[in-house]
């Protein structure tokens, strides 16, 4: 399975990129960074400089179809500089049109509001996004990791302590 972990140029929580790339990695399947910029992107420990990974391609130069399932990594910069990028709110949205699984940790469900794809969706995120879930349509909820079954599968989870159970549920549900 190709799996796309799209992300702005700076601002993902490492963490939140590392730990579920080596779950899809260890399981067999292939991991591809997709930006809005070529190059490499910037991480972080919550607001301090981490490491940098280079981009395997460039959001304008991918179609949904191209994929198997999509990740969407937090950090509080990362989703709101997506979410502000037509181009990856487009790619989201068609990923989700195609009834690929898509997962999203801590603040990446941000995109997905911008998307306009969480209307009659039950997920969870940092708590910090229950009121801009809830004013797209979705309904919020405080749980570990919540697979909603609609369309597609919409895997989410709420800060990198529940890391270990969102990979566990992103390799099942893909794999599915």
């Amino acid at each position: 399975m190709r799996i796309a972990f799209l992300m702005a140029p700076e601002g993902v929580e490492q963490v939140e990129l590392t730990d579920p790339w080596q779950a899809v990695t260890g399981a067999g399947h292939e991991p591809v960074l997709v930006s809005t910029r070529p190059g490499h992107i910037q991480a972080f420990h919550h607001l301090d400089k981490a490491d940098t990974f280079p981009v395997d391609t460039v959001v304008s130069q991918v179609e949904a179809e191209d994929f198997d399932g999509l990740v969407l990594p937090g950090g509080v910069a990362n989703p709101d500089f997506l979410r502000m990028d037509e181009r990856a709110v487009s790619f989201v949205r068609d990923v989700v049109r195609r009834g690929r699984p898509v997962a999203a940790v801590c603040h990446g469900p941000w995109t997905l509001v911008e998307a306009d794809v969480v209307r009659g969706r039950t997920l969870t995120s940092w708590p910090s996004l229950r009121t801009d879930i809830r004013n797209a349509g979705g309904t919020w909820v405080d749980e570990q990791v919540r697979i909603d079954q609609g369309p597609n599968k919409l895997i989410t989870s709420r800060r990198p302590d529940d890391l270990k159970a969102f990979d566990e549920a992103i390799l099942t549900e893909f794999a599915a």
